[in-house]
């Protein structure tokens, strides 16, 4: 199986498809981009990072590649079997992280440097907080003392989880004491530590 992971070269949601790699000990390849580029908006449409192409089939949007990682990777225990349980609270926390923690964070990026400056309302700031701290609250809660989102085991719920964190940080948003200790916690693993210092 030949995998090639594109969008690396600068934290992004790449990492957390690198780091879904790393922790299923996968042989991949990464290829760094330009997201504006003719060339790989001919492989990407949307411009968007991460892209991973398999056997020559193309994949996009961080939270299915992980899903994908997790499920061709079983051994390696990043997603619950399907029609479990867990699988379904995998299934909630992956889509809670995408849909309410992260878009406060993309919704903040792209009115302070992404979008064209005409387009940009530095008010939007303000909301993009709000909705930030409300997301982080929720997820602390139901996190608690807990090392993991689904069960007693890291899955790929947690690298989603755990890379908007340290998004969220770098953005200037600040995390419950409980979840910023857990982001802490799963930044020390060593396939995060891998993905990070791989050379792309």
């Amino acid at each position: 199986m030949k995998i090639v992971l594109y969008g690396m070269g600068r934290p992004t949601r790449a990492t957390r498809a690198a780091w879904a790699l790393e922790e299923a000990g996968a042989d991949w390849s990464a290829e760094a981009v330009d997201p504006r580029s003719a060339e790989y908006r001919a492989l990407n449409p949307m411009g968007t990072v991460p892209a991973i192409v398999v056997d020559g089939v193309l994949l996009t949007e961080s939270a299915a590649i992980c899903t994908w990682v997790g499920e061709h990777f079983p051994e390696a225990g990043l997603v619950p079997a399907p029609r479990t349980p867990e699988r379904a609270q995998y299934d909630r926390w992956s889509s809670f992280v995408v849909t309410e923690l992260e878009q406060p964070c993309w919704l903040k990026a792209k009115h302070t440097f992404v979008l064209p400056e005409h387009l940009r309302v530095p008010q939007v700031k303000n909301a993009a907080q709000w909705e930030f701290t409300r997301a982080a609250g929720v997820l602390s809660e139901a996190l608690g003392d807990r090392p993991f989102l689904v069960g007693d085991q890291f899955t790929c719920a947690d690298i989603l989880a755990a890379h908007t964190c340290f998004w969220a940080q770098r953005a200037g948003f600040d995390l419950p004491t409980g979840l910023a200790t857990y982001a802490g916690r799963h930044a020390q693993r060593p396939a995060f530590q891998r993905a990070m210092s791989r050379p792309h």
